[in-house]
């Protein structure tokens, strides 16, 4: 039988203490000739902004002469966003200069709360919270700037009339030119974040338009460039590279955003330090509202089966068959997706729950797009038994879709329905504000290693940057560990995608036949889980190598993957509690075969393991005992 990772009982917590202002790291601001501040120096709640390879960030928010905002971010003695503009443009009033200070208020942020998915599933935020106010032709702006150990972000708050209309925002961000960057093209507009990433200068990169999140690396620091807590109020924005300035200006996807007043735009946000506090960090989920569901009890991530890849959706006999593996395996899942037909969906539920199988069904968005279709069709599948559906297509991040979100996101939770979105943009904090949202596509993922004459496999390298790009934004469901499919890397090094690659539903996308001849990857897969309780990167450099740990209940997992000639990969176990382990090493054998070797370990250890060319291993630790 399969572990199963033991859950959190009963609703989430969140919970929030507003401290003394005197808590909040505030450094005295520079004041102007009429003696009103201009210059605001803010830190992380302890930090102190002094150079070190272990600072925490801080940022810096300038007002000019002419009313205009900027703001700097630097890490001890690097400066990672050099003076970048600030300020919104409505349709009642131009908040981007001519602005005047007009006061301050200052509050300590902590918060611990739990998500279904993710990284980890207990969580700590700690944030100094500063916001300042301006005026500006008897209008009011407000800046809000939080400042972690982890990162910075900001949104602006909007008062206004009883109607506020966004036409456009100043935000830009200035990352050095000689920065290293890893930038997602926009997919044509298309936005359903299915492009690879492109690695260079910023100074090299073409002027475009790039979706989040984008990665940079100054000196010895680390910035992802991401957005957090976007629903109907709002569209979710992407950025273009200025061809004169090489500075990144903020893109939003309609003419105008629309919204009730007072208005919170989503914060801007900027995950910093090295590499592997980038990779570990919560900061976008921080910044999202608290869960929007009492009763989380019903929400349960797994492994699924999936027929499409290998075999198309077929009928019920084939669905059956899907079914009857995923419960050898232990897998909690089926998902059927397009082709199903009504007359056969509740004959194979009743067909898998006997068997301890669950459903997912696929579903094209455009057949829920009204309140009345939600509450039809969610209700139906809900009668049907059907655990979650997958929603395709959706392919846009304007605030006529955010508002769609709005309406499915709560249908779902009405009718106790967990939700996959494919075709769609990017999560953007959405696993703790609705933590029904297992996992979303927003990715090249393995639907395009499916075989097909002339098709070319992805880059190894493509593989090796989503661990620091796409799966930092969210759970992504990449479909991964398709051992018949058209691909650059060794089948221990697809095997590594089960730990390497975070989603709250795993799906594992090649055919029963087809692992059938992997024992020893069927072995792995009936163990690795699809949730976890702590994650830490042991080593990597996007594009070229990763070696990331997590833990699920009592037991650790390591992915470990390269690209390029093969070379041994170390894996230091000091991320262990003490005591003996067993250390269970699935790694490349001889002709390509997968083999699997044990040997005792403990918190001193370093794994040493021969990988090779573009391949990769996992470990499954065990404590004795």
């Amino acid at each position: 039988m399969r572990r199963r990772t033991p859950r959190p009982r009963g609703g989430r917590i969140a919970l929030v203490w507003v401290l003394a202002t005197s808590a909040v790291a505030l450094c005295l601001p520079a004041v102007g000739s009429a003696g009103t501040p201009t210059n605001w120096q803010l830190t992380a709640p302890g930090a102190h902004a002094v150079p070190g390879a272990g600072a925490s960030p801080s940022a810096e928010v300038d007002l000019g002469p002419d009313g205009r905002l900027k703001l700097t971010v630097r890490r001890g003695g690097t400066t990672l966003l050099e003076p970048s503009a600030l300020g919104v443009q409505t349709a009642y009033a131009e908040f981007t200069s001519g602005l005047r200070f007009s006061g301050i208020s200052q509050r300590a942020i902590q918060e611990k709360y739990t998500t279904s998915v993710g990284k980890r599933r207990e969580h700590s935020a700690e944030a100094a919270e500063t916001t300042l106010r301006f005026t500006k032709d008897g209008h009011r702006i407000d800046l809000v700037v939080r400042v972690a150990a982890d990162g910075v972000a900001y949104r602006y708050l909007l008062s206004g009339p009883k109607w506020v209309t966004v036409v456009g925002e100043a935000s830009e961000f200035a990352v050095p030119a000689t920065a290293h960057s890893v930038l997602l093209p926009f997919d044509n507009g298309r936005g359903d974040y299915e492009s690879a990433h492109k690695h260079g200068t910023v100074a090299q990169a073409e002027a475009a338009e790039y979706g989040y999140p984008a990665l940079f690396r100054v000196e010895d620091s680390w910035l992802l460039l991401a957005e957090s807590d976007v629903d109907g109020r709002y569209g979710g924005s992407r950025v273009r590279l200025d061809p004169a300035e090489k500075k990144f200006k903020l893109v939003l996807p309609d003419p105008a955003e629309v919204s009730t007043g007072p208005l919170a735009t989503p914060w801007r946000t900027m995950v910093i330090g090295d590499l592997a506090t980038v990779t570990e960090s919560d900061l976008i989920t921080d910044l999202a509202p608290p869960s929007k569901i009492a009763d989380t009890s019903w929400i349960k991530p797994g492994v699924a089966a999936w027929s499409w890849w290998a075999l198309g959706t077929g009928d019920l006999a084939l669905q059956q068959r899907y079914v009857d593996y995923a419960s050898k395996q232990g897998w909690e899942y089926n998902l059927v997706d397009s082709g199903w037909a009504d007359s056969w969906i509740p004959e194979l539920v009743a067909y898998s729950k006997a068997r301890n199988v669950d459903t997912w069904l696929w579903v094209r968005w455009q057949t829920i797009d009204t309140p009345s279709e939600l509450e039809r069709l969610f209700k139906r599948y809900q009668d049907w038994g059907v655990a979650g559906l997958k929603i395709d297509f959706v392919e846009s991040d304007g605030q006529d879709r955010m508002r769609w979100y709005d309406l499915v996101f709560a249908a779902a939770a009405k009718y106790k329905l967990m939700l996959n979105f494919h075709g769609a943009p990017i999560p953007r904090g959405t696993e703790r504000t609705w933590p029904h949202v297992l996992t979303v596509e927003a990715v090249k993922g393995a639907e395009g290693t499916k075989p097909r004459p002339g098709r070319e496999p992805f880059p190894i390298e493509h593989y090796l940057t989503l661990p620091f790009t796409r799966n930092l934004t969210g759970s992504m469901d990449f479909t991964p560990v398709t051992f018949s499919g058209v691909r650059p890397n060794s089948d221990a090094g697809e095997l590594a995608l089960s730990v390497l690659y975070e989603s709250g539903v795993q799906h594992f996308a090649d055919s029963p036949e087809s692992y059938a001849k992997q024992p020893l990857a069927e072995e792995l897969l009936r163990a690795v889980p699809a949730v976890w309780d702590e994650t830490k990167l042991l080593a990597g450099d996007p594009g070229k190598h990763a070696v990331i740990a997590r833990r699920g209940g009592a037991e650790w997992y390591v992915g470990a993957a390269l690209a390029g000639e093969g070379r041994n990969l170390d894996a230091a176990l000091s991320f262990l509690p003490a005591g003996a382990w067993t250390a269970d090493i699935y790694a490349d054998g001889p002709e390509g075969k997968i083999v699997r070797t044990s040997q005792r370990v403990n918190r001193d250890s370093t794994l040493s393991v021969p990988v090779a060319r573009n391949g990769g291993y996992t470990v499954r630790l065990r404590p004795n005992g």
